[in-house]
Order: structure tokens, then sequence, then C-alpha cells
């Protein structure tokens, strides 16, 4: 069977015939140590927050979650700075931690009414909760990213999105929202009624206040054909762009060391049912940790031993409503930097980054991502201004990922890429001004919202280029 993220399924017992017996496997796959965490109190007696990967915490001086907007609105007013909100923790930077004020938007949750066939939508509404709740309308998010796990929030607020050349990011499909500010004020914003502001909050890291609820275009529950399938890397990369173009959604992963890659589409269709199955990942996940510990010292033996492992690997295909195949379960933790690059870039920045992963890294073994977003126009928007393909590295949260500092990024950085703003990246000020023509614009409507910089926290402030 193939999965959502690796694409097959290989056993751990057939990384063991690989390396000569089942206890040779046990042997050779000890795991390194789990990360040392923080104390779960301080020394002030307030509790650790952390993310969902473990790289970011912070002991809150407080932390709020309100059950309406006028509860939102009193505490962004009254509470301790920075204040930050927060929602299932899936951010890798520093956007989250503060020592002052955590607000999460659990309690505002659901779909609050329509507007023809846009859905009004409380934005502490987890994505995964959404699709059935759209399902019963008959209506379905356009699109959905590769995990559902987030808020909607928190994944307008760092650009989220899926795959699909025509189908924007999340925040591409929002025409209006209500955002509470700072100072207790709530303001309605569209293309209409405050452009300014509704330009600049789409995509706007929780900076300028609290989005409350948005009015997000929906599409028909259509049912998907989803198709997974296995072949050569070097095939995968002459044919992705036909395939971009010929599916409704369409991406495919370098997995590295093995000279292979996993493809996947979902196009519309009228087929009965056929169901999915269960998330294969960890299983495959775990055999290429046990390839690379067994084998990590002789690339061209892991590859030949990767290959004659995954050869019978089968396609899988399933057919169903799309908000049940889009997105998929991540039990395994991992650290990850994203850049979004020119379509003319996103091939050859990907080719760099699995020889140079290749050659100077032998630790790595998670599947590179590689995804096509449509162009939206919301001012600091990866997307603005064209098509953007992204290029995702992964890490597994026991190991180093210094080197997606040290070697991918200066990769993404030549091929003109911008940083998934939840995604390991060390761009600041004059750099991400640089990259973006708007962004003196965003930074003055965000002075205006906030001009005591209640909403930034240190991180945010070196982002802005403010410090």
């Amino acid at each position: 069977m193939i999965s959502r993220r690796g694409a097959l399924i290989a056993g751990g017992t057939g990384v063991a015939v690989v390396a000569g017996g089942a206890g040779a496997y046990k042997v050779a796959t000890g795991d390194k140590p789990e990360p040392p965490s923080p104390p779960s109190v301080n020394a002030d007696g307030k509790l650790l927050w952390r993310n969902w990967s473990g790289i970011q915490n912070a002991y809150p001086a407080a932390r709020l979650a309100p059950k309406d907007e006028g509860e939102l609105a009193l505490a962004l007013k009254t509470a301790q700075g920075p204040i930050r909100p927060v929602g299932a923790g899936h951010s890798f930077t520093a956007l989250a931690p503060t020592t002052g004020t955590l607000v999460s938007l659990d309690a505002m949750a659901g779909v609050v009414g329509w507007e023809g066939d846009a859905a009004i939508v409380r934005t502490g509404t987890r994505l995964g909760a959404l699709g059935p709740m759209l399902a019963e309308k008959g209506r379905a998010l356009p699109n959905l990213p590769d995990i559902n796990k987030q808020s909607l929030g928190g994944a307008l607020g760092t650009a989220t999105h899926g795959t699909g050349t025509k189908i924007p990011a999340l925040h591409g499909d929002v025409t209006g929202l209500r955002l509470v500010t700072p100072s207790g004020q709530v303001i309605d914003a569209d293309a209409d009624n405050n452009p300014e502001v509704f330009q600049a909050a789409r995509v706007s890291l929780g900076s300028l206040g609290v989005i409350s609820q948005v009015r997000i275009k929906t599409s028909a529950n259509r049912r998907l054909r989803r198709r997974v399938w296995l072949e050569p890397f070097d095939e995968a990369l002459a044919n992705a762009e036909v395939r971009w173009a010929q599916h409704r959604n369409f991406e495919f992963y370098a997995v590295p060391f093995t000279g292979l890659a996993a493809n996947i589409s979902h196009d519309e269709t009228d087929e009965p049912a056929l169901a999915r199955g269960p998330d294969q990942d960890t299983e495959f996940l775990e055999a290429l940790k046990g390839l690379r510990n067994l084998l990590g010292f002789a690339t061209p033996v892991r590859k030949a031993a990767a290959k004659a492992l995954l050869s019978t690997a089968k396609p899988e295909t399933a057919v169903d409503e799309g908000w049940k195949l889009l997105s998929t379960e991540r039990p395994v933790r991992f650290n990850e930097m994203e850049f979004h690059l020119p379509v003319e870039n996103q091939l050859k920045a990907l080719e760099e980054v699995v020889r140079t992963i290749e050659k100077e890294r032998p630790d790595v073994f998670f599947p590179i991502e590689a995804r096509r977003i449509a162009a939206d126009d919301a001012w600091l928007s990866p997307f603005q201004g064209g098509t953007r393909g992204s290029v995702a590295v992964h890490a597994y949260y026991r190991d180093d990922f210094s080197f997606l500092y040290s070697l991918v990024e200066p990769i993404f950085r030549r091929y003109e890429g911008r940083p998934h703003w939840g995604k390991l990246h060390t761009l600041r000020g004059q750099q991400l001004a640089a990259l973006y023509p708007r962004w003196n614009d965003f930074l003055a409507v965000r002075q205006e919202l906030d001009p005591e910089g209640r909403m930034l926290n240190p991180y945010l402030k070196g982002l802005f280029g403010l410090t």
C-alpha cells in the first residue's frame, strides 16, 4: 500500500532482512534520546506552553479563552502584553511564545451563518472539524492543507495552503473578516469596506489583533479520486509540470537516499466511494529511519537496499469526499522549513536540495514535499503576485535540524523563495521587504492598529525589523 506522506509501505521486517536479521535491526535502530523538555512549571508558578514539535515554549503570565467577541474585545483591551493568539501550535517559528498573555479561540468555533455559498466561520474552528460542518450543507472548502489540526485563524495568519495550480491558499478564499484590535475595537473589512485592513489582515501573523470570524468561499462537496504511486525521481521531475496542469490537486515527494519519488493526485469523480484505508506513514518512516541507521554510512548501498525493499509497492486508490482525503494524520513529529518559489525555479531548487542533502546529511530520511499554489493579492501572502511552487524539507524531531539553515535555506534564497510564515527561516526586516511589494504598507496598517506594539513578541519585532 502507498501512504499519504511516504507514499508506500515498507515494514520493519523488510529492513531487518537488509541488515541480516531482526536482531540486527533492533540493535541498529536504537533511537536518539528524546530532546530535553523544559519544566512544566517555572519558578513563578506559570505553566509551560510548548508547540507541536517541541522547539518553541513559553510561560505566559495569563491564558485567556474568551467565549464570544465581547469577551475577546475586553480581553485584548485589558490584557498584559505581549498578547499572542494561539491555535494548535503547529507553527515552528516563535509566533506564539509570550511572557504576557496567550489567547486561545477554542471556545469561539463553528459555522455561524451563510451568505449564499460563503460560510461565516469563527476562527477558533479546527480545520478537521470544519469539513463535516460544511458537508452538512453539501459544501466544502475548495482545498485543505496537508495537516488539518490547525485552527482556521492560525492557518489564515500563516498563509497555510494545500496544492493545486488553480486553487489558492485558504486566505485566498476569504472575502470578508472581522478584526478585534488591541484597543478592543471591532473592524469589519472586505474588498470594499476598510480594504487596506482587509488586505493586511488576511495574512498577518496575529500582529494586528485577533480575527474573530471570516466569510469564506465554499465549493460543492464533491467526491475526489485519490491516486498515489511510486516512480524514479527523475521521471517525477520530468512529468511534474504536466501533472500539475492535468490534475485538480497534485504534489510529489522526493524520498532522499532512494532515487524514488511518490506522486499524489486528486480529481473530481462520480465513482462510488472506495475506502482509503488506514494511513501507513508511521511504518514507512520507521522503515526509512531503519535504512538510515543501518546503511547511512554508504549511500549507494542504502539506495540499492531501498529500491529492492520498495520495488513491489503497489499504487493506492481511494474515492471519497474531498475533506476526508486531502489531509492526513501525522503522528511522527518533525521540524520543517518550506519556501515558496517562482514556478520556473521550483524544480531546479528541489533537485539541488536533494543533491545537497544526499551529499552532506546522511541522517535525513523524511521525504521532501513539492506543491503548487495559485496566486492571490493579500499583502503578506507568499503567493502575492503570481503562482508559486513550494518545497518543504523536514527533520525528525529528535534529529539536529541546523542543516535547514546552513544548507537548505541558502538554496531557497538563491532561487528567490519566500518563506512559509509558520516554518523555519532566518529572514528579517529589509530581507523580507525586498520580497513583498506591499511590506511597508502592511507595517503602516499594523502601526495604526497597534501603535503600542502590544501584539508583538520579540520574534515579531525582529521579523518586522523593529528592533
